[in-house]
């Protein structure tokens, strides 16, 4: 089924994989397809994804400004999910490093028109050009605000607090921009330890006063077929002005069925509900200040978070609940992903002197161990598989998945002539369902962190066609 769905897309170069999902009624299934991407050649990916410079958006097309951009994720899925989305301008700034890897792969990938490498503070909001959708990973932080300085300016993000430059361009925009589609870690949902879901609630308040309406789920790739265990949250909104999803959920009168079957996000992602018990509602109440100081602050509470795994809010109201996947479909898994040993370099394979180290960070231990002053204390771990099983999705890749040196967290697998190996860049592109080579210009240890840092591009198609559906129904 996988070889007849690649030679679909080889004969069909001009379609996209929403329209070919409307061809064959793939049933809110697109990893099949997805699980030969990364092994198709990368000069056809390249007619499909990568072209010389940004082009210029159509009358029907959707234009997409792509924040804290990487090496272009968002992008590739929603490219890869229709043709119409047409990303316009993009921003990606590395204010810790002098050398711009991600920058410069994603000009190497799509070319540098539309491209901006600056620090997204310093970018006044009229240099940016008009949208229909914003995406982007915004880095986990503490999201608190605080009264300003000047009382006429109100209240202010924590500075340095990159939500806050993607406020900034939604309320400075000449327009609103009509839909959101944002990505941040499963934490956020309960963060920060001492109020849980307080940050979360930061982020819903202010795009509830800036006119949106918000779908969230958390969602693990791997519980959809995808090649890695990577569980991250989703974010989709969508402006209360004029649009048809805006309009279609207006009309829903059960917000809970909104969020398990006729949302954005249940339409790309079926799921069920773990328990109607489990359900709530609640108003998100006060200015930003004051929701900084006392949301879930009593300490009866506090402990938990209001938030559940799903959820949608209007006009500051919350509806809540856990779901879990409803996924049959097909799987990939990590051995479905690897080079054959022999188009692996050696420099990937471990000595069989260094085994015994590899074996002790991966295994459980109970040990003393000492504090730099001398402290003794009691230090313990489980254990961790070694070699990294091959007949399912791999585990969460990590920044530092690169480099030869033994680890605990390093995937390491077996080869069929019984050798032991790291994982190669190209395996770590397709883990995160990235064309083969797409970071090829950086070091392999770079490349590894930045595979590290990005996200499923698998989940991203999903709810571009998702959101595509909707917008054109």
């Amino acid at each position: 089924m996988l070889r007849s769905i690649i030679q679909t897309f080889r004969s069909m170069a001009d379609k996209t994989q929403y329209d070919i999902q409307k061809e064959t009624h793939y049933n809110n299934n697109l990893c099949d397809a997805l699980a030969e991407y990364g092994r198709i050649s990368r000069q056809y990916a390249q007619l499909n994804i990568f072209q010389e410079d940004t082009p210029d958006a159509g009358a029907d097309d959707i234009r997409v400004i792509e924040l804290f951009a990487g090496v272009g994720g968002f992008r590739v899925g929603l490219e890869r999910a229709s043709s119409r989305f047409v990303t316009v301008w993009n921003n990606q700034w590395e204010p810790s490093t002098k050398r711009q890897d991600a920058s410069q792969i994603y000009c190497n990938r799509f070319g540098y028109s539309g491209h901006s490498n600056e620090d997204i503070s310093k970018v006044p909001t009229d240099e940016i050009p008009a949208a229909e959708l914003l995406v982007g990973g915004f880095p986990c932080q503490d999201y608190s605000v605080a009264t300003t300085l000047k009382n006429s300016h109100g209240i202010a993000g924590k500075k340095g607090v990159l939500w806050w430059e993607i406020h900034r361009i939604l309320k400075e925009s000449m327009q609103p921009i009509p839909y959101l589609m944002l990505e941040n870690v499963d934490r956020l949902l309960k963060s920060p330890a001492r109020q849980r879901g307080r940050d979360f609630a930061l982020i819903l308040a202010s795009l509830s006063d800036l006119g949106y309406v918000v779908e969230w789920r958390v969602i693990n790739a791997a519980d959809y077929g995808m090649p890695q265990r990577r569980r991250r949250t989703y974010m989709v909104a969508y402006h209360r002005g004029f649009n048809p999803i805006g309009e279609a959920f207006e009309r829903c009168d059960d917000k809970f069925h909104w969020i398990l079957t006729e949302g954005v996000e249940a339409k790309a992602f079926a799921c069920e509900e773990k328990s109607v018990k489990k359900r709530g509602e609640f108003d998100i109440n006060g200015d930003l200040v004051k929701i900084t100081d006392e949301f879930n602050n009593n300490p009866k509470s506090q402990s938990t978070s209001p938030f559940g795994s799903a959820g949608v809010m209007d006009n500051r109201h919350v509806w809540t609940t856990d779901v879990e996947p409803d996924y049959n479909g097909p799987r990939i898994s990590l051995g479905d992903i690897l080079l054959d040993e022999d188009e692996v370099d050696e420099s990937f394979f471990i000595n069989d002197d260094e085994i015994k180290r590899w074996e002790y960070l991966k295994g459980g231990k109970k040990e003393k161990r000492l504090t730099k002053d001398g402290f003794e204390y009691d230090y313990s771990e489980g254990p961790m598989a070694f070699p990294d099983k091959l007949d399912v999705a791999s585990r969460t890749i990590i920044t530092g998945e690169g480099g030869k040196g033994p680890s605990r967290f390093k995937h390491v697998v077996l080869t069929p002539n019984g050798r032991f190996r790291r994982l190669t860049p190209i395996e770590l592109e397709r883990l995160n369902m990235f064309p083969d080579n797409h970071t090829e210009g950086a070091s392999d240890v770079r490349r590894a962190f930045l595979m590290g840092n990005s996200l499923v591009t698998g989940i991203v198609e999903k709810l571009g066609c998702s959101l595509l559906s909707m917008i054109m129904q």
